[in-house]
């Protein structure tokens, strides 16, 4: 058994290691707005629900490494308290990973790469029209545990599908095989294709 002392670790090993261990992971392609109304898009995999009462979305967001900073990202959702994370499906990892480029800020990636926008329910920032679902986002906290990391927390106020993928009345989603995306570590994506085969039933506690 090899054991190792993360406290003692670069940050960037801690990172290659853990991202290579907790997988998968979901991906978020988060869409936000700056003060001049341009619209940003970029992916992130340190993602996920937490909890229904209030709904919470957690992000976690990087600063630049040279210390002049927040990203695009974490400066929009600080300036305007909303954001969209929009799904991606195994159609939409190309250009979910060309929005990861390092762009400039005045830059809106959705412009530069033709990604058509729809507009949001709730929230000024625009949801990715080619996304299947989008969830409406409103921050409620921000959590900074060193010059380089925010842990964003969001209270999803509003969720957009496409058609056929809610089923209202029975509040199930139907994903028809075509299932999000998962990152994995490195430039490595997993489809979830094993999804529903492999089924085990909720014990029930003895009283």
């Amino acid at each position: 058994m090899t054991q190792l002392d993360l406290t003692r670790l670069a940050p960037m090993d801690r990172y290659k290691l853990l991202t290579a261990v907790v997988i998968p992971r979901p991906v978020a392609w988060v869409t936000t707005m700056d003060r001049s109304g341009r619209v940003n898009a970029a992916p992130f995999s340190f993602f996920n629900l937490f909890g229904q009462d209030p709904a919470l979305i957690i992000l976690g967001l990087e600063h630049h490494r040279d210390g002049t900073g927040p990203k695009d990202t974490a400066r929009n959702i600080a300036d305007s308290g909303e954001f969209v994370v929009n799904i991606v499906t195994p159609d939409l990892v190309e250009p979910m990973v060309e929005t990861a480029a390092a762009y400039a800020a005045d830059v809106s990636e959705p412009e530069v790469l033709g990604l058509e926008l729809a507009p949001s329910s709730l929230v000024a920032p625009p949801r990715l029209a080619a996304a299947p679902a989008a969830i409406e986002c409103r921050l409620k906290d921000t959590l900074r545990y060193s010059p380089e990391r925010d842990i964003v927390v969001g209270e999803a106020v509003a969720l957009a599908a496409h058609d056929g993928l809610l089923d209202t009345e029975r509040m199930h989603v139907d994903w028809d095989g075509d299932y999000p995306v998962a990152r994995l570590f490195a430039d490595r994506y997993a489809r979830l294709e094993e999804i529903g085969r492999h089924t085990i039933p909720k014990p029930v506690g003895q009283r």
